[in-house]
């Protein structure tokens, strides 16, 4: 078998993943997750009512990622077919660095951001998703508050 046809069923399988109904929740749920500090992460991460959404999107992401890092996976194959990483790492790439210390735990979200830094302009590429998500959020947040003036 190709290495291509190795990482597309490898990729196909990770999308099945993403189906699962409690993985669905959770993804929906991280798309209105927006951290404003290393605090706000930290007690998302204990909360009883989100710590396991937050850790299945995370660990989800960085372990796909590290398919990728050792090479089960075509980089660009999954590239192409994993835009929602930008999403996720894109929300806590600010608190990254205190995250790992704080949890003593230095390789925390290492394969996302592996992958994502040899990305061309993954720096700009992550601040541009965060603003976009931003702005994505306070136009939903503002329709929600028109429809419920209207009722």
């Amino acid at each position: 078998m190709s290495k291509e046809i190795h990482s597309a069923e490898l990729i196909l399988k990770l999308y099945e993943l993403r189906r699962e109904d409690k993985m669905r929740e959770a993804r929906a749920w991280f798309i209105g997750f927006f951290p404003d500090s290393v605090e706000d992460v930290v007690k998302t991460m204990v909360d009883p009512a989100t710590s396991a959404m937050y850790r299945m999107v995370t660990s989800y992401w960085d372990m796909a990622a590290s398919f990728v890092n050792r090479g089960a996976i075509d980089e660009a194959m999954f590239m192409d077919s994993a835009g929602e990483i930008w999403v996720v790492f894109c929300k806590i790439q600010p608190y990254v660095a205190e995250l790992r210390e704080r949890l003593a735990s230095p390789n925390s979200y290492k394969h996302m951001e592996e992958v994502l830094m040899r990305q061309p302009n993954a720096l700009e590429t992550l601040a541009v998703r965060r603003e976009t998500m931003k702005r994505w959020m306070q136009a939903a947040e503002m329709e929600n508050a028109a429809e419920t003036t209207d009722q």
